[in-house]
């Protein structure tokens, strides 16, 4: 879609669904950078790529050791590989061009979410949120984990340490169970939500929380995400709130300036230091809530260009997509079919949504554009009735006299250039050294061959009504005649006058043709006289007269 000929009277959030994919039951989605391509986990433990200009399926990732559903998907930043996470455990790697499997790790708990680093081109690290632990990160060459801090305490000595030990539990869960964890842009520095309703901004390389958040619900986070410019934050609270927070540190090496603000901090308290250091890298900026039905939401995040918030509903039974602006109004209510809604994702460019019901259909909300032809010629004036117009003397002149008193502003002499590509500011942070995958190539499907059944069937039907009763029958019964109904579909071209392959019929069908062709059809009007003058002939040559036959029929 051409971006500059848009209304942008119309708005810039979808209104209708569009279109609704379907293969298997699908669980989770995820856009790569482009918003070209589309991956899929399905219950059945592959993971389906989806053309999304197409709607087509580009390709099928299929682990054989892996039959339990996928928890989460996750593109590296330039869409060459794709992490997938599943219930039986394992965070799966894939290299999306070939198809193959690069590595597979086990961990001690179901991960519910996994990302990969955003950093690098070819990530080996990743993120995983488990089930009922803290969140780690998994060092997929090695499946080494590092496990993050989730609460900070008096006797962290305000460093905010991790359990020490790596790979195993102390006790088998932490103290506090996270739901949520995210990488900063850039990756240097993790984000943790846990269930006091704090945010923690972790170090992870050394497993130290260097700065803390408190919200002001205290309620358990259960999402948060960056929007795709890294300047907000959002988390997503069981007291049926959702939060904007604005990103105070810098995109790039967050770390260090973290490390500046905490030399600035001169409190002596641990704690203290920590919520002092994060009010200068967190602070509020919005809270979208319904005040009426007081309702949870789902799978919350922003538009590709972090200027709309949507959730989801979590009602049972309810497909409804709120969408607010970054100011805080609600703009729009989508309301979908009679099916709860578990995932959702923006299209990273266009204004499309895209939607999981619990059925297991993806459902694609997009804008339903209207006819408004003074967008694209801004000189076109539109007439709500007809006016009576009076043309002009020289209107309908080959040349006319306006036009030759004009003078053309354009140098018809300049070069146009056509190679210098303009940079996209959605996409600031690409390196051009790096071939980014925005599309597969296509593999073409096999025909699918007919049903032998209906091919005898058809080819059966064809010979009895053109040589039932006729001589010409009995002279191609030796050739392999086609009323031998066992034979092969492919003993007859398309035809059906030559044969590619014969076949002698036995005695008994031989007797059975000879039967049929004797024996007396009932006739309807001239036209059978016609048809079975054939048979008239024959019996005359018997000794029978041709015309006790026909007062026979008559």
């Amino acid at each position: 879609m051409n971006a500059p000929i848009i209304d942008p009277l119309q708005g810039d959030f979808p209104e209708v669904i569009e279109e609704y994919l379907e293969h298997g039951v699908m669980k989770c989605i995820a856009f790569n950078r482009r918003g070209t391509l589309l991956a899929a986990g399905c219950s059945d433990g592959s993971c389906i790529i989806w053309d999304f200009e197409t709607r087509g399926i580009a390709k099928e990732l299929k682990d054989k050791d892996c039959s339990a559903a996928i928890t989460s998907v996750c593109w590296s930043k330039y869409g060459h590989r794709i992490l997938v996470s599943a219930a039986d455990k394992s965070l799966t790697l894939w290299d999306v061009v070939n198809g193959e499997k690069i590595t597979r790790t086990t961990l001690q708990q179901t991960p519910l979410q996994a990302r990969l680093h955003p950093g690098s081109s070819t990530p080996s690290l990743c993120l995983a949120c488990p089930l009922s632990s803290a969140p780690m990160i998994v060092d997929l060459n090695t499946g080494s984990t590092t496990v993050l801090p989730v609460s900070v305490s008096i006797s962290d000595n305000g460093n905010g340490a991790a359990p020490p030990p790596k790979n195993k539990f102390s006790d088998g869960t932490p103290p506090f169970s996270p739901t949520a964890a995210c990488f900063n842009k850039f990756g240097d520095v993790v984000y943790v939500g846990n269930s006091k309703g704090e945010i923690l901004v972790v170090d992870y390389k050394h497993a130290q929380a260097r700065a803390m958040v408190p919200t002001s619900g205290a309620a358990v986070i259960k999402n948060i995400v960056f929007s795709r410019n890294g300047q907000y934050l959002l988390t997503n609270s069981n007291d049926r709130t959702i939060r904007i927070y604005e990103n105070l540190l810098p995109s790039k090496d967050g770390l260090k300036a973290l490390d500046g603000l905490i030399e600035t901090v001169e409190e002596q308290d641990p704690v203290e230091k920590l919520k002092a250091v994060g009010s200068k890298c967190l602070t509020l900026f919005r809270e979208f809530q319904d005040s009426i039905t007081r309702m949870h939401w789902k799978a919350p995040c922003f538009s590709g260009d972090g200027e709309w918030v949507i959730g989801g509903s979590a009602s049972k039974g309810e497909h409804k997509i709120y969408i607010w602006d970054r100011a805080g109004h609600l703009v729009k209510i989508l309301e979908g079919p009679k099916e709860a809604l578990i995932d959702l994702a923006w299209h990273p460019v266009h204004p499309i949504i895209v939607s999981v019901s619990l059925t297991g259909l993806v459902y694609i909300w997009a804008k339903d554009y209207t006819e408004n032809w003074s967008a694209f010629a801004p000189d076109f004036k539109e007439l709500e009735e007809n006016e009576e117009y009076v043309e002009r003397e020289d209107e309908f002149d080959l040349i006319p006299e306006t036009e030759k008193v004009r003078e053309s502003d354009v140098n018809e002499d300049d070069e146009v250039d056509i190679v210098t590509v303009e940079k996209d500011s959605a996409f600031s942070d690409s390196d051009m050294s790096q071939e980014e995958l925005c599309f597969l190539p296509a593999i073409p499907s096999p025909d699918v061959p007919e049903q032998p059944e209906k091919c005898i069937e058809s080819s059966s039907k064809l010979v009895d009504s053109t040589n039932s009763g006729s001589p010409l029958s009995e002279e191609g019964e030796p050739n392999g005649g086609a009323m031998n109904h066992a034979s092969s579909p492919l003993e007859e071209d398309a035809g059906g006058t030559r044969l590619k392959r014969k076949r002698k019929p036995s005695e008994k069908g031989l007797e059975l043709q000879a039967e049929k062709v004797r024996k007396p059809l009932k006739p309807s009007g001239r036209s059978s006289k016609l048809k079975n003058k054939s048979v008239v002939d024959e019996d005359t040559s018997n000794g029978f007269n041709g015309d006790d036959v026909s007062d026979e029929y008559h």
